[in-house]
């Protein structure tokens, strides 16, 4: 069983990788984590086993993460960052966490970083 985290870029992916830690923790399980940011991650968990991605040309983030859920299949949960979008922002532009939210076949835990409303 194991617990992974979509770590994108900014605050969100950090309260992400924060809240994805803790959950790996508190299931005795292990942590994978997919990088989307393109960049080097920062510190990490000593356990947490890293999927980078190859650039704009490697697959599309959403379909990353859902073919390693598929590829495991041993994930019991996925757990994303999300921001503060507008209503307009909502109707209008998909996002990649809502996307997650929308198609992830494992239940997903969804965290804000602290101090966004």
């Amino acid at each position: 069983m194991s617990v992974l985290v979509a770590v994108a870029a900014g605050p969100e992916g950090a309260a992400a990788l924060t809240a994805g830690a803790a959950e790996a923790d508190r299931l005795g399980t292990d942590l994978v984590v997919v990088n989307l940011t393109l960049d080097p991650l920062g510190p990490l968990p000593a356990a947490a086993a890293v999927l980078e991605r190859h650039g704009p040309g490697d697959r599309d983030p959403v379909d990353a993460v859902l073919d390693e859920i598929a590829e495991r299949g041993d994930v019991a949960r996925l757990v994303i960052g999300l921001r503060r979008r507008s209503r307009v922002g909502k109707a209008l532009l998909g996002s990649v966490s809502q996307r997650l939210l929308l198609d992830s076949p494992v239940p997903v835990l969804a965290v804000k970083p602290e101090g966004t409303a």
